[in-house]
């Protein structure tokens, strides 16, 4: 029998995932195993829309659905209780269970590039995406805090860009852009941080990764800033993935 994967989301035109894939599929010579795009105005229907696609043994989500398909799952992991989004279900006996595998994707993907001094991290941008690296820096055992567009008065550890001094980019070295500002098409776009703080001593990752390098990252590159964009993430995230489906189906 066909198994379907997919990806549920809104709009997929420019989806990795499809491609990623339906690359493997044809390389481990499955060829009873199909990956589709599922572009959804909402997600009311979504229990009678994935059982009408046929034996779909799993999916993906991906923006704006991560944190709303929570209340359609029937069991969820640590992690996606943690981070507050799920981006991987497994689909077994009608049940579907929630998984998070953006932050192991960003965890796998610096683990092993980080110098001693990247101890603290400056995550610009608070939603899903940053509590999933903030999720996998807490594994790393390094601190962080959250930039964001709007005041936080009541949170310690959340600083609006226009409080971001040169003491704070001497202490947070570690520069995570998890906004989409400057992705494609708005190339020319970059966070609203003060640029002329960053120096060797950064490390700047943007999760953008069309274009491959954002104008934060051409920027930070200028000023002697290591830098890497966001695709290792998204390759891993998917292995991730991957792996999720093939383990449950094996212990069928």
């Amino acid at each position: 029998m066909k198994k379907v994967f997919g990806l549920v989301g809104h709009s997929l035109s420019h989806s990795f995932s499809k491609q990623y894939f339906t690359n493997k599929f044809n390389t481990l010579q499955l060829s009873d195993y199909v990956y589709e795009l599922w572009e959804l105005k909402d997600l009311k229907n979504i229990r009678e829309f994935i059982h009408s696609q046929g034996n779909v043994v799993g999916f993906n989500v991906t923006i704006p659905y991560k944190t709303e398909i929570i209340n359609y799952l029937d069991i969820i992991t640590e992690e996606v209780k943690n981070i507050n989004a799920c981006n991987c279900v497994f689909v077994k006996d009608n049940q579907w269970i929630g998984y998070n595998t953006d932050w192991w994707g960003f965890l796998k993907m610096i683990e092993n590039k980080l110098d001693k001094h990247y101890t603290s991290a400056m995550i610009l941008g608070t939603g899903g995406a940053s509590k999933a690296v903030a999720y996998a820096l807490e594994k790393l055992g390094i601190q962080y805090i959250f930039v964001s567009r709007n005041e936080h008065p009541t949170s310690s550890n959340v600083l609006s860009y226009n409080e971001l001094v040169p003491e704070i980019f001497d202490q947070f070295t570690l520069i995570i852009n998890t906004t989409p500002v400057g992705m494609y098409p708005d190339v020319e776009d970059i966070p609203p941080i003060p640029i002329n703080f960053i120096n060797e001593k950064h490390f700047v990752i943007d999760l953008i990764y069309n274009p491959e390098e954002t104008k934060l990252l051409h920027e930070a590159k200028q000023r002697g800033s290591k830098i890497l964009n966001g695709f290792e993430m998204l390759y891993l995230q998917a292995e991730k993935s991957w792996y999720i489906w093939q383990e449950l189906n094996e212990n069928e």
